[in-house]
């Protein structure tokens, strides 16, 4: 059964100490009439946020600038819990939740259980019938999905500034096969049949992530070589979740449509309503969260295309990624190289996100993706579409995307599952000056 609640999030609280407010304040007080953070890169500086939240999916708010909101209650809370020094502790607790229906330990500090009971429980407009349909797309479309998620979403976010440098400064950037598995681990979840029932493990993912945001909120400030990059004082703003919030559903969706995948309009409305829960449950508030792709497309055009930009850190972190087929030697991903996954970036991204990335041109491989991706697409559709046993299809070529999906969390753990998302207990330890 899925667990409703009222739409609204938890109240403020009000008890909030003077530290936080201060940070707070500090990061917002240069609002000003404008409602804009300020900010060292252009681009930023002279957006105004206009996104009226009547396209959202509380269909009303404040219309606040999301720049300058965070997630007030889980950062306070963390915050405690990490200057305490209960930072193992909890995390120890926390890994014994797996799936969502599960009862949470009665040895976690008790605000943090009570936080943790609501942040748990689906909101009032969740549909069951379109989760329903939204696992019937996922079963159909698993494999272009993994490409998407991958190869548009997963190397977008090293040309996203704000997350790359998050990422790189952050404990996350210090082991990234670590990092990459629990990022993979939100688009595996999501894909599932069961993926926010109480036997799935999709609200458990989005809580804990929910909280290692909270952690990486307070820690990565300490760190001298994030604020020298930094365009904000205080990262993962509700405007930096919606950007990746965008690199993910909304990329994923306008490439579907320009790879000429047939999509009915209720999967695509249910696919849409799938990851609008994955936004409320990763903290991000309702007025933010946008009410169909109509909206969806218009908040993207003024968030994620603008900022998009070559760092030194995203290069890095680009690198890294495409050296996922030798992070386990041996292991099943080791046939994808590294010219492979460069072309696929590149026929996904485009030739300047690619020139940003340094990633050289593959004369074999770029014309492999010109010419015989979308082929492929329309002959795989054409499987799909066959009147005399639809469904039998279908269920195959789930299970071997299904294969693919588990066996790439497989190989990126290292075998060492459940994978278990975290709370961060200090910065990238390579930069130890800011670490703890």
């Amino acid at each position: 059964m899925y667990q409703r609640i009222s739409g609204s999030h938890p109240e403020e609280d009000d008890g909030m100490d003077e530290l936080s407010r201060r940070k707070m304040l500090a990061a917002g007080g240069t609002l000003g009439a404008l409602g804009a953070l300020g900010v060292a890169t252009p681009a930023h500086a002279g957006a105004l946020w206009t996104w009226s939240p009547k396209g959202s999916v509380a269909g009303a708010g404040k219309g606040a600038d999301p720049r300058g909101v965070w997630d007030e209650e889980a950062d306070r809370i963390v915050a405690d819990i990490i200057e305490s020094g209960h930072t193992a502790a909890v995390n120890r607790e926390l890994r014994k939740w797996t799936k969502n229906g599960q009862p949470l330990s009665g040895a976690l500090p008790a605000e943090l259980r009570r936080f943790m009971e609501r942040a748990r429980r689906m909101p009032s407009w969740a549909d069951e019938g379109k989760l329903d349909t939204a696992t019937d797309f996922n079963e159909k479309r698993g494999l272009y999905l993994g490409v998407t998620y991958g190869f548009a979403s997963g190397m977008m976010s090293t040309v996203i500034p704000r997350e790359a440098r998050a990422v790189y400064y952050s404990k996350g950037g210090a082991d990234m096969r670590d990092r990459i598995t629990k990022t993979a681990k939100l688009g595996y979840d999501i894909g599932t049949s069961n993926a926010y029932r109480d036997e799935g493990e999709m609200i458990v993912t989005c809580v804990k992530t929910r909280l290692a945001h909270a952690g990486v909120r307070h820690l990565l400030p300490q760190s001298p070589h994030w604020s020298k990059v930094a365009d904000e004082e205080i990262p993962i703003s509700q405007a930096d979740m919606m950007v990746t919030w965008h690199s993910l559903p909304t990329t994923v969706m306008q490439n579907l449509k320009k790879w000429k995948v047939p999509i009915p309009d209720d999967e695509s409305a249910a696919f849409l309503h799938s990851w609008q829960l994955c936004a409320y449950m990763l903290g991000i508030k309702e007025e933010y969260i946008p009410n169909s792709w109509a909206e969806a497309d218009s908040q993207a055009a003024q968030v994620l295309t603008p900022i998009l930009a070559p760092t030194p850190e995203g290069v890095k972190l680009a690198d890294m990624l495409l050296n996922l087929g030798t992070i386990v030697p041996g292991g099943p991903l080791r046939y994808v190289t590294k010219p492979i996954l460069g072309a696929l970036t590149r026929y996904v991204l485009g030739d300047e996100i690619a020139g940003w990335l340094k990633i050289p041109r593959e004369p074999f491989w770029d014309a492999v993706f010109d010419t015989a991706w979308e082929p492929f697409i329309a002959v795989r559709e054409g499987l799909l579409s066959l009147e005399d046993a639809p469904g039998v299809l279908q269920k195959v070529y789930w299970a071997f995307d299904e294969i693919l999906r588990l066996g790439a969390l497989l190989v990126l753990s290292g075998g060492d599952l459940p994978i278990s998302i975290q709370i961060p207990d200090a910065n990238n330890p390579d930069y130890p000056d800011g670490g703890r």
